[in-house]
């Protein structure tokens, strides 16, 4: 690696170190703050593997190399670790941890599986299955917001829009929650046992199963979109969808649980900006659901890997050097956003990037998610107007997302 600048930090307040990522984010915000005002990117290194690599926490240098992808790749894998070469050939590349062309390759079969047809019935779909999750709130009086209602609605969304049944979703469902328990951050990094494994095989092959019948029966979905289209004579195999759909329930399902859980304490600890999107909700719905992406960040970092020799903001990178990008920090720069540590749902411009810094592999499900919370959020502050957390979210320590595991909530029902 070159020889770049390190940064002197205080034991704990160190994004390398595991203790890191268990501080209260006001200290992680603060220790990001001090990483910022150094004139360049920086060295830290990963303690759990004493690996290098180069912090990007200003928003500019997030966005350069997010937009530069033929000089950071993605290829290596984009998580901390890099996935191991065996766990790709047994489940197949997520999209996110692929370059073009085969990234191009994939990205347009399944933009192309998006059909006007397809995204008009998924709206139809969010406001329908919204409505229902109330109901059920209101006749069942659950006690964690999560699980009754944040985690629901993307699921659900997701599942209506693959098109897959009812036996099926239980039998998926029951597999993503063994893997979770069996899944946890160890010195800092994200680690699937061999349990967890086992959950997600069994999971894919669901998946594969109905990818044979839709091929032979098609159906109006989006699995069998994906595998009967024909672009440039390309559709995707039975590897390439289990990988898709696996990445569909982090971009699509967890991300999504995540960022409405922490917009339902953050609305509850702001009543001013509770009282502000309440007095005109149709006008300031899109800016608060921006402001909740931006002020939560569900995910946190993605690493990149050079491709070549390169000079970022005054820092030599060499071929092989390792950075990563940390959306948490580039979403509380001040040199782009005016008071970064304020919760105001009427930010604008509001470039946050919840959604990645631009480029090829920006989010493909933001519009999909932030019609599910905006659709959600009405559907809850109309019925329910005086919904609240009840306490603060219990948060599951990790270096990738801000994972909610569970938020105490309350309501008065309507008379």
């Amino acid at each position: 690696m070159s020889a770049p600048a390190r940064a002197d930090l205080r034991s704990g307040t160190d994004p390398g170190d595991p203790a890191f990522w268990r501080l209260p984010a006001a200290e992680r915000a603060a220790a990001f703050a001090e990483l910022r005002e150094l004139d360049r990117p920086v060295v830290l290194t990963d303690r759990a593997t004493g690996r290098p690599f180069h912090a990007l926490v200003r928003h500019a240098d997030v966005v350069a190399a997010s937009r530069t992808p033929e000089v950071f790749l993605s290829g290596p894998g984009v998580t901390t670790p890099e996935p191991a070469r065996w766990v790709r050939t047994l489940f197949g590349d997520s999209m996110v941890n692929l370059d073009d062309p085969h990234h191009a390759d994939l990205r347009r079969i399944v933009s192309r599986a998006f059909t006007p047809r397809l995204v008009s019935k998924v709206e139809e779909d969010i406001r329908a299955v919204a409505a229902r999750i109330v109901d059920e709130v209101l006749e069942h009086r659950p006690a964690d917001f999560v699980t009754a209602v944040a985690a629901e609605l993307p699921y659900q969304v997701i599942c209506n829009m693959m098109g897959i049944p009812g036996p099926q979703r239980r039998e998926i469902l029951a597999q993503i929650n063994h893997a979770s328990e069996h899944t946890g951050v160890a010195r800092s990094r994200l680690r699937i046992p061999g349990r967890g494994l086992r959950a997600l095989a069994r999971m894919q092959g669901v998946i594969a199963a109905l990818g044979r019948e839709r091929r032979r029966r098609p159906a109006d979905d989006l699995i069998s979109a994906l595998v009967t289209a024909d672009v440039d004579g390309r559709r995707l195999n039975s590897r390439e969808l289990g990988a898709f759909f696996s990445l569909l329930l982090v971009a699509g399902v967890e991300t999504t649980r995540n960022a409405l859980a922490h917009g339902l304490h953050l609305l509850t600890t702001h009543p001013e900006q509770r009282a502000l999107l309440a007095a005109d909700f149709d006008a300031r719905i899109g800016g608060a659901v921006e402001e909740i992406v931006r002020y939560s960040t569900p995910i946190i970092q993605f690493r990149r890997t050079l491709a070549t020799d390169h000079e970022l903001n005054g820092a030599p990178l060499a071929r092989g050097d390792k950075v990563v990008l940390f959306f948490e920090s580039a979403n509380r720069d001040g040199a782009v956003f005016t008071d970064p540590d304020a919760f105001d749902i009427t930010r604008s411009p509001n470039p946050h990037l919840g959604f990645g810094g631009g480029g090829p592999h920006f989010c493909l499900g933001a519009y999909l998610a932030r019609q599910e919370m905006k659709v959600l959020l009405g559907e809850l502050f109309t019925r329910l107007p005086d919904i609240r957390s009840a306490g603060a979210p219990d948060l599951i320590p990790s270096s990738f997302d801000h994972r909610v595991r569970s938020l105490a909530f309350t309501f008065t029902p309507p008379a």
